[in-house]
């Protein structure tokens, strides 16, 4: 392995397109999962702040604390009758797994039918 090597990645903030709100989620847990939270901001396009949240989950892992994140977030953005908007999440597997395209062994997480379900009203 050669470790001299170096790639930049630069990450950053995208606005949205004109006329369009985002949305940013995100969801954490400590390491043993007893302590979880999730947390989430809507943004006009020129990215002012419009209204966030921020909410202590309790036990859980870090998939569902993501997918808590998301879920608040759609519901804030649907109860002021947002339509155009951007999500944005950091959890490739719930952006997979809301968009079918991930394999779920059993039943597919209460959460993400319901986050389906608010994303299929738009």
């Amino acid at each position: 392995m050669d470790l001299r090597h170096t790639e930049t990645i630069y990450i950053g903030w995208k606005y949205p397109q004109e006329g369009w709100i985002k949305l940013n989620c995100d969801g954490a847990c400590k390491e043993n999962g007893d302590c979880s939270g999730c947390r989430g901001l809507l943004r006009d396009a020129n990215g002012r702040w419009i209204k966030g949240f921020v909410r202590k989950i309790g036990a859980c892992d870090a998939l569902h604390a993501e997918m808590w994140g998301m879920y608040l977030g759609l519901e804030l953005a649907w109860r002021d009758d947002i339509s155009q908007l951007c999500v944005e999440s950091d959890s490739k597997l719930l952006i997979d797994m809301i968009k079918n395209n991930c394999k779920m062994n059993g039943t597919t997480p209460v959460l993400i039918w319901r986050i389906q379900n608010i994303l299929n009203c738009n």
